[in-house]
Order: C-alpha cells, then sequence, then structure tokens
C-alpha cells in the first residue's frame, strides 16, 4: 500500500507532510562575516592582522603553495602570546601550539597522509580545532580540550588581546589565500521562525527569517546563535536556500558566550529575544532561559547581547524558549530540564498575567507533558492554517512522533510527518501562496570519531500535501 492510500490516523492533526528536500549547511569562516581576504604570497614568519572576533568564535584559513615549510594559523597577540594550528610539511605532523609568556605548549597533533591543499584553524568557545582538505573538502584532524591551558578566551579582556594571524616557522611558505572572519557552522539545528508577536512570518523585502543554532566543533559550549533568510516563493518547491544575515552573541557574568536555541519575535518597533544559556553549560550547572529587548537589527550584522535571566514558573532547568501573543495574552512555550545525567526533559507552557506587555515577567505555570522524558523543541503554531486552533507542536525523541497539545497542555494528536533521527523540532511555516512547510532538522554528524557530540543538523524540509480521502 502507498503512503498516499494509507489511512489517516484519527488523532492526526494538521496535513500530512512528506519530505521535500534536504541539504547540509557546511562553512568553515561564515560567508558575509569574513573579515580578512587576502593572499599574502611567500611569508616567512607570523602576520598578525586587525581583526578580533567579538566573541570566541574565528576561523582562519588559508590555501597553501607546494613549499615545505611549517604553515602556521590561528591567534596572535602583540606580545608574542598565540594559539596556533600548525602543519609541518616535513613530518606530516598537524597540531595546536599554546604560547603564553615564556611557555610554549603543544596541546595536541597527530599526522596526516597526503597532499594538504588547505588548513584552517577554528576556535569555538575556548576549544581549538585544525581542520585540513586534500581536495576532497574539510577534515577534522586535532582538537584541544574544551579549556585552552593558560587563556579563557570568554574573558573580553583576554580575547582583546589577540588577532587573526597567519605564517610560516623554519622556511618561507607561499600562501596563496588567507581569509579569516566569524566561524560559520558544522550544521544547522533548533530552527525557529522568526515572527510577529501575533505569531505571523516577520518579512523583509519579501523574505522570511529563522534563527538556527550553528552547531560548532564540539559540544553544546562550542555552538552559536545565527539568523537566515530565506525567499518563501522557492521554500514550498524545495528551494530552501537560507542566507546568513547575523551572527548573535550573549554577553553574561562578565564573560563572552554563545547562547543559543530560542527566538526573535517583534513587538512594535522592538526586538524582543527569549534563548537558552547552553553556552556554558555544565550538567551541574544546568540550562536557563534568557531574555533581552532592544531597537537594533538583530537580522543583520553581529551583536553581542546583554541579556538577563527569566524566572520561569518550575523548579527545573528550562530551554527552548518561544512565545505568541493569542488573544491578547502572552504564551510561552519551553523545554522542562529536570536531569542531565542522564537527560530528562519535556515540554511545558505558561502564561503572561492577562493584560501584560512584558512577555517574561509574572509567568504562570499552564501545564507540562511530565510523563515524556525525551521531549523538546516546543513550537507554538496552527497545524491547521492561519485560521485554525493554536497548539504546542513538539518532538518525542522515545516514540519517534511529533506531539501536539493545546493550549491547557492537553494531548490532542501528533503531526503527520516523518520522524528523522536525534529530536528534530517540528517549525511548521504558513507560505504567502498557501503551501505549509516544516523546516528542521536531523542528528547527521560532522567528523563523529573526532569532535563531541554537537556537530549534527542535516536541514529536512517538508511539505504538505493533501488529506487522503
Amino acid at each position: 500500500m502507498s503512503r498516499s492510500q494509507e489511512t489517516r490516523p484519527a488523532d492526526t492533526v494538521g496535513p500530512r507532510f512528506e519530505v521535500l528536500g534536504r541539504t547540509r549547511p557546511f562553512e568553515v569562516v561564515a560567508p558575509g562575516f569574513v573579515a580578512v581576504e587576502q593572499a599574502p604570497g611567500p611569508c616567512d614568519g607570523l602576520t598578525r592582522s586587525r581583526y578580533t572576533p567579538p566573541a570566541p568564535f574565528i576561523a582562519v584559513e588559508v590555501t597553501l603553495g607546494p613549499d615545505r615549510a611549517t604553515v602556521l594559523a590561528g591567534l596572535v597577540a602583540e606580545n608574542g602570546d598565540h594559539l596556533l594550528g600548525f602543519l609541518d610539511r616535513r613530518t606530516r605532523r598537524v597540531g595546536i601550539e599554546l604560547r603564553t609568556g615564556d611557555t610554549t605548549t603543544v596541546l595536541a597533533e597527530r599526522r596526516v597522509l597526503g597532499r594538504v591543499r588547505r588548513m584552517a584553524f577554528v576556535l569555538c568557545a575556548n576549544k581549538p580545532t585544525v581542520l585540513v582538505d586534500r581536495g576532497r573538502g574539510w577534515r577534522a584532524v586535532v582538537t584541544g580540550q574544551y579549556r585552552v591551558g593558560r587563556l579563557d578566551l570568554h574573558d573580553p579582556a583576554t580575547l582583546s588581546r589577540f588577532a587573526a594571524g597567519w605564517g610560516s616557522r623554519g622556511g618561507t611558505s607561499d600562501l596563496r589565500l588567507v581569509r579569516a572572519g566569524l566561524f560559520g557552522m558544522a550544521g544547522l539545528r533548533d530552527l525557529h521562525l522568526v515572527q510577529n508577536a501575533d505569531g505571523t512570518p516577520y518579512t523583509r523585502g519579501g523574505r522570511m527569517y529563522l534563527t538556527a543554532t550553528c552547531a560548532g566543533l564540539g559540544f553544546f559550549r562550542q555552538a552559536h546563535w545565527g539568523v537566515f533568510a530565506f525567499d518563501p516563493d522557492l521554500a514550498g518547491r524545495g528551494g530552501l536556500h537560507l542566507e546568513q544575515t547575523a551572527n548573535l552573541f550573549s554577553r553574561r557574568d562578565g564573560k563572552l558566550v554563545g547562547d543559543h536555541a530560542g527566538q526573535l519575535v517583534r513587538d512594535g518597533d522592538q526586538w524582543l529575544v527569549a534563548v537558552s544559556s547552553w553556552g556554558d553549560f555544565a550538567p551541574e550547572r544546568g540550562v536557563h532561559v534568557r531574555r533581552a529587548t532592544t531597537s537594533d537589527d538583530l537580522l543583520t550584522g553581529v551583536h553581542v547581547l546583554d541579556t538577563e535571566r527569566v524566572e520561569m514558573p518550575t523548579d527545573n532547568g528550562s530551554y527552548d524558549p518561544g512565545m505568541t501573543r493569542i488573544d491578547g495574552r502572552w504564551h510561552v512555550s519551553y523545554v522542562e530540564s529536570v536531569g542531565h545525567t542522564p537527560s530528562d526533559f519535556h515540554p511545558a507552557l505558561a502564561v503572561a498575567p492577562a493584560g501584560a506587555d512584558d512577555w517574561a515577567k509574572g509567568l504562570l505555570r499552564v501545564g507540562a507533558a511530565s510523563e515524556l522524558h525525551q521531549c523538546e523543541g516546543p513550537i507554538l503554531a496552527r497545524p491547521d492554517g492561519p485560521t485554525g486552533e493554536w497548539q504546542v507542536l513538539t518532538s518525542d525523541g522515545d516514540a519517534r512522533r511529533y506531539r501536539a497539545f493545546d493550549l491547557g497542555m492537553r494531548p490532542v494528536g501528533e503531526l503527520d510527518a516523518p520522524y528523522g533521527t536525534n529530536i528534530p523540532h517540528p517549525q511548521v511555516i504558513d507560505l504567502p501562496d498557501g503551501e505549509r512547510i516544516i523546516v528542521t532538522f536531523d542528528g547527521t554528524r560532522y567528523a563523529r570519531r573526532r569532535l563531541d557530540y554537537g556537530t549534527h543538523g542535516d536541514v529536512i524540509v517538508m511539505r504538505a500535501t493533501r488529506h487522503p480521502s
């Protein structure tokens, strides 16, 4: 029996969805955020640029000539301190080197076979990684521990001492091209529609926007938050092309971090920001929701947000916030995080007091699906279309299905949509032409043998089909 002939489950909400396409966003240096691009030619010694990243997420990529000297790329201070990736082409060693004061330490190294055409140094939240390209794409070779020895590059004063640098040692290297700037992504996940307060998509110049977690080269602390634009006229036909337009970082407790997994909402002339505190996550510290309000244009450029903690109505941790003003009252979906060893989490819903303008003050708990233990990614949406009922859509990793709850957090059914790997979030989007799509992700990892969990994120697009008769 074909899928179109299957009996539609009685408890299904919304239309049937089918996979339309998938893509793997992967960029070492984020397109549109390249700060240095030059062809230096023969180099002997280190060159320090003027580019210092706004947060500890940077990539320096070099294209190599045929000579045999050791190639260097990374972060360099004026006094000679440095954190560098190196490629010794005589011994074929690739490694990471830290120098502070008079002490130089090799943090990690391994041999690589074959001719290396490009080398890249990447820093994601204090964790350095060196990648090489031998003509078949980037391969992660070595990575350091989360804390880089004697440096804490989350500290703004420490980070400000360093700038992107490159060069050679033990001879002259012909560097054909150097590119440096903000690190891009190893994949995308936690995609959430940028919307107006009433839940309608926010558009600009005919384009819609999504926030997404830009997977780093490591665990959750190595990720950061980005904003991506897309053309809705192409998305429903399988042409979802995501263009990164902004990078968002957080400044809190005296540190620069890559908090992510949240939502941007336009309310009047301001942006309301809700985000999860994954940027300094540790199991013993847990995770919580943070917020900011700004009139800055968060859809373009680079922003370091000063955020404050939101007192969510739970005794547990919280993350994956999303808010919509429904019938004049703010509704806030989120995940209650019971614990991390092992992980135990479920969706919940809160409301602001009636008539309150501030979505984050005095939140009242509506309910939670506490019987679920691997369910996250709550999305406030109307799966039956713009005139349908608001529901909380979630992703149940144990049952491998997308669950739906009403605004009292009572179960009402599930989405009829393919469920992939990991815990994909059910971001339903209504397009201007009447098409309805889901934009989500899966658990496909990059360099899983070399890097920690957290590098996953193929982007999956599903399109609504007609209900079977």
